[in-house]
């Protein structure tokens, strides 16, 4: 008898239970990639990636080393596929799509069979927040795709504990921890599953894992501690802002997590079916905690003099929620088909189980909509803070060679409105900076210096555009005194002046006096 042919490799990547999720993400993360505008994180992300090497590694002894292997990654990036806006972003589509298919080989390893491994794949794809950052040119994609194959590496090494099996795991760990040195909390959800483990494992196989497992984590971190020791310098410059979460902020943090309250109730609810129904409860609990424990621990530490307590430093933790969820429709689908088998009309149970678990993955879907159409408003990554983009081009429709620009520098540089507005310039639209003494580039830092002495850095253009923060009819009462008083001196007060929602406009024209 000749054996059967063996499949296709193209029907057997489709028969794959990882890539539907991933194409899914795909286009969710791709669609309309380029229309939010660029804010002020991923301007920094720009102005850093596209310096020199040797420029950016001065720039990290000073400031953002805990994105440093990002800027470095983006650096690369950037040297071949360019700086547009979908040029920025798509490590960061491609990282999430990368993260889909670990949530479905998750719970294809923790539950068995397709119906967990697809649905938390797809689960996962709809999450608003999850489609937000894969929309933006930040490390948390790569670092939640890093986390999410970490946890399927270390399920795969606890299985078989052999350094083939470790040494993958140790480089997704150092990846996550060198894009986002939070993302470690991890360790504290995964210390629980090789508990679990060692609980259940005898003989040889423990012994390896009580040693294996502490080493392969030690092995993760070396890379990462000049991150951290660097990092660790720098984070009351960066992390001042946060401030520190009470019992209200972490009970209503799962709605933020998803950017949906709805989507985490569904979410919230299919875990607790996959913990209540006959089937995989331990796996269930295991992912459970891989959610949760990062969360707590970040939590309580930031009870401390520095908090590091916001949604995006955890997006991480999405995965395990969704391989979870995953489990949930198992769980419901399976229980329906016992039913069926114990029935006299299998077939119509059978097909309301298959109907039951289809309706289960599309309530989040649909509860996701609106949000998901928020995410990509052209201000929903900036939130008004600064349309830059606009201001470009009202620059660049009146501009004439030799003008001036004046954005908000000091204890305002914060939200980066000139190397914004410099993104979205034309090429040949060159206005030169008014009161900087040393760019960003020269003061090894992501934003220029003031000059000390305003009078002296106005320059001799004839015209000046003005750029301040807020909404006002009087943009020289929002500058610093001195830097007002020497623009007053000489221009006067602006010919035009035109509130775009979160800036202030203004032009400045000396022959207008």
């Amino acid at each position: 008898m000749r054996p059967a042919a063996a499949p296709h490799p193209a029907l057997r990547l489709l028969g794959q239970v990882w890539l539907w999720p991933a194409l899914a993400m795909l286009c969710i993360g791709g669609y309309r990639l380029g229309t939010p505008e660029l804010w002020r994180d991923e301007v920094s992300t720009w102005t850093a990636s596209t310096r020199p090497l040797g420029d950016l590694f001065r720039l990290l002894q000073h400031i953002d080393a805990s994105n440093g292997a990002y800027y470095v990654l983006m650096h690369g990036w950037t040297a071949v596929a360019g700086d547009s806006m979908i040029a920025l972003r798509l490590p960061s589509v491609l990282a999430m799509a990368g993260a889909a298919a670990f949530v479905a080989l998750t719970a294809q390893r923790l539950f068995g069979g397709r119906v967990a491994a697809v649905s938390g794949g797809l689960l996962f794809a709809v999450v608003p927040m999850i489609s937000r950052y894969a929309q933006e040119a930040r490390s948390y994609a790569l670092v939640t795709c890093a986390i999410a194959a970490a946890t399927w590496l270390l399920l795969r090494a606890l299985e078989r504990p052999t350094w083939r099996r470790w040494a993958p795991y140790c480089v997704a760990m150092a990846v996550a921890g060198a894009g986002h040195v939070i993302s470690f909390s991890t360790l504290a959800g995964q210390l629980a599953v090789v508990v679990a483990h060692l609980w259940q494992a005898r003989g040889a196989v423990r012994r390896r894992l009580l040693w294996q497992y502490p080493l392969a984590v030690a092995v993760a971190t070396l890379p990462v501690l000049p991150v951290l020791l660097l990092g660790s310098r720098q984070s009351g410059r960066q992390l001042g802002w946060i401030g520190r979460p009470g019992l209200t902020t972490l009970r209503h943090f799962g709605e933020a997590l998803f950017g949906s309250a709805g989507v985490f109730h569904v979410f919230a609810l299919l875990a607790l079916l996959v913990l209540v129904l006959p089937g995989r409860r331990l796996p269930a609990v295991q992912l459970l905690l891989l959610a949760v424990l990062p969360v707590a621990s970040v939590w309580l530490v930031s009870q401390g003099s520095t908090s590091y307590f916001i949604d995006r430093y955890l997006l991480f933790t999405v995965p395990a929620w969704a391989a979870l969820a995953g489990g949930g429709v198992r769980a419901v689908y399976t229980t329906v088909a016992a039913a069926a088998r114990r029935s006299r009309t299998p077939g119509q149970v059978r097909a309301a189980g298959v109907l039951l678990a289809v309706g289960l993955l599309a309530v989040p879907a649909v509860e996701a909509l609106p949000t998901q159409s928020e995410v990509r408003d052209p201000g929903s990554h900036s939130l008004s803070e600064a349309p830059y983009r606009a201001a470009a081009e009202l620059i660049a429709a009146g501009y004439r060679p030799g003008d001036g620009l004046a954005a908000p520098l000091g204890n305002q540089s914060w939200a980066m409105v000139g190397p914004g507005v410099a993104y979205y310039l034309p090429e040949g639209v060159h206005p030169y900076p008014v009161f900087v003494e040393r760019s960003a580039e020269q003061a090894e830092d992501l934003f220029p210096s003031a000059c000390p002495r305003p009078a002296e850095c106005v320059g001799q253009a004839q015209r000046i555009w003005l750029l301040v923060l807020g909404d006002t009819a009087e943009p020289l009462a929002a500058m610093p005194d001195d830097q007002a008083q020497a623009l007053k001196a000489r221009y006067g007060t602006p010919s035009r002046v035109t509130p775009l929602g979160g800036v202030t406009l203004a032009l400045l024209d000396r022959s207008a006096r």
